[in-house]
């Protein structure tokens, strides 16, 4: 083992003298070859009658080495553009396998700042700046918006009903269903696992590990289809023990969901001044009062209230409603604004809305007719922001509960009645009079027109105005808003189009259309009951 462990030394030591002999031969024979060709009776440089001098070979190692440092250059700036054209290889390869996956799979979601090579990413990235989703667009009527709508983990609010739908249900269709889960799957994905870009940090929980949500954390989200571009997807997530909620919005252009955006909204400390008009209407203003004092004193605790009223009658009763919340809840933040004139509701809402001078303010016009919930508050504060969006939430308008709750000695109290069912009420999607939007933005649109007269249009003028600006109009029928009934009067005095939708929106807000067909066919429905009890008192007669 020794001598055989002593050879390998002396193997190697007589290979590598070889390969040193084989490189000077080789280094022998480059140097002939590359010897300048001479007259045969010519001189070479250095001594006379020597055949190779001393400073002939020394030119020739410096013009070797200038060659070998030229070549070694090139060699360099070779690798550097084999290096750059590999990198670009490798995105593109990334960026087909991305294409693949897409297709294959269907599903995904990519930054908006992404600009991957490829007709069909460029296509998608051109639909999200087609659709209305960073910028309004400018629309010709109120009959031009798309509206949103929006949805729960359990249940989906929709406008359009027909006779099939309904405007509160489970999601029926497997698509429909699919289509949401899926939705708010990629909103936690977007938020668990943020890109570079996202305006958030990464934050711990109370134990000190990564903040992680799930769909027990999902609020509420809103969608809405543009049939030419997509479906625009805006998602609201909120931890329990936290104060910020967390926004994503989607957009699908019929195909994958490509991220908008992620960021935080604070709402934390955004005061609402929820501004109503009224005139006389005592009974319906101590209604409100309580369920302003439930929600707005005891539970969001955010609020100040602007009631501007109109005439003598029954402003002292009004004073001492706002007096007996005061005492009671040691509550003053109200405004109170006495006008000796004929109501105006857009008159009222413009005092109401300048009478804040405390910087910018988000309002809510409010009616002294309308029922809220503390959820509708804070989407009233996620949904508006000022120079960019207003909100115009639909209503859930109920009616009459004599019709109603008929078989019934008397109606129930107001919040049982707070229910999304058919016979119970509809969303009022003519209406424009509930409105969330920035003191700045309702000011430097100009406010309402002060021309209309008595009652509606106001409304709609104001919501034109933002349908031809360039600020978003977010239009959603939320479950937290309710109108309460109460008897119409349409007055002589009033327009032709104005008289036309006080008797429209009388005639909707009466009773569901089986409710009036029973009231309609109720003698032809008492005769038959009466045909059927002869019927049955003869055969047991006989």
């Amino acid at each position: 083992m020794s001598r055989r462990g002593s050879s390998l030394p002396a193997r190697a030591h007589w290979l590598l003298l070889g390969l040193a002999l084989l490189c000077s031969l080789v280094l022998f024979l480059y140097l002939l070859e590359c010897a300048p060709q001479t007259d045969g009776n010519a001189s070479l440089p250095g001594v006379v009658g020597e055949s190779y001098g001393k400073e002939y070979y020394q030119a020739l190692l410096q013009e070797q080495e200038e060659h070998y440092q030229t070549r070694a250059a090139s060699l360099k700036r070779q690798i550097a553009q084999l290096k750059q054209e590999l990198q670009e290889m490798s995105e593109k390869m990334r960026s087909l396998q991305e294409r693949r996956n897409i297709g294959a799979n269907g599903i995904g979601y990519h930054s908006n700042g992404e600009q991957a090579p490829g007709d069909l990413l460029e296509f998608l990235h051109s639909q999200i700046d087609k659709a209305e989703v960073s910028v309004g667009a400018k629309l010709p009527s109120e009959y031009g918006v798309v509206p949103f709508e929006s949805f729960t983990l359990m249940k989906v609010f929709q406008l359009e009903m027909g006779l099939t739908r309904h405007p509160e249900e489970k999601p029926v269709r497997k698509d429909k269903r699919d289509e949401l889960v899926e939705v708010i799957e990629a909103g936690l994905e977007v938020l668990n696992n943020p890109d570079e870009e996202d305006e958030q940090e990464d934050e711990e929980g109370p134990l000190g590990e990564k903040l992680i949500f799930n769909e027990n954390d999902f609020i509420e989200g809103y969608y809405r289809t543009e049939r030419d571009k997509g479906t625009q997807y805006e998602l609201f997530f909120k931890k329990a023990d936290l104060m910020e909620y967390r926004h994503v919005t989607l957009f699908r252009p019929f195909g994958p969901l490509m991220k908008v955006k992620s960021d935080v909204v604070d709402i934390s400390r955004a005061i609402i001044n929820i501004i109503v008009p009224l005139a006389q209407r005592t009974e319906a203003f101590t209604q409100f009062m309580q369920n302003f004092r439930d929600v707005c004193i005891h539970q969001d605790k955010r609020i100040h209230l602007t009631v501007v009223y109109f005439g003598k009658e029954g402003l002292s009763e009004v004073k001492s409603i706002l007096e007996s919340v005061t005492s009671e809840s040691n509550f003053h933040n109200y405004t109170l604004v006495s006008l000796n004139e004929e109501f105006n509701r857009g008159r009222g809402l413009n005092v109401g809305a300048r009478a804040w001078d405390k910087g910018e303010v988000l309002m809510f016009f409010c009616d002294v007719d309308i029922y809220f919930s503390a959820e509708f508050l804070n989407s009233c504060r996620l949904n508006a922001e000022p120079g960019r969006k207003v909100f115009y939430p639909v209503v859930f308008s109920l009616y009459n509960p004599a019709i109603v709750y008929a078989n019934q000695d008397t109606p129930p109290p107001v919040e049982q009645q707070l229910v999304h069912k058919k016979d119970s009420g509809f969303w009022r999607d003519f209406g424009f009079g509930m409105t969330c939007q920035y003191q700045s933005d309702f000011l430097t649109i100009g406010g309402f027109d002060m021309e209309v007269k008595g009652w509606g249009g106001e409304d709609v003028h104001l919501y034109r105005k933002y349908l031809h600006s360039d600020l978003i109009v977010v239009r959603t029928p939320l479950p937290g808003l309710f109108h309460l009934w109460h008897e119409k009067h349409c007055a002589d005095e009033l327009t032709p189009e104005q008289y036309r939708m006080c008797i429209q929106s009388k005639a909707m807000s009466e009773a569901s259309h089986s409710h009036l067909g029973m009231m309609v066919f109720r003698e032809e429905i008492e005769m038959h009951l009466h045909k059927q009890a002869y019927r049955t008192h003869s055969e047991a007669a006989g």
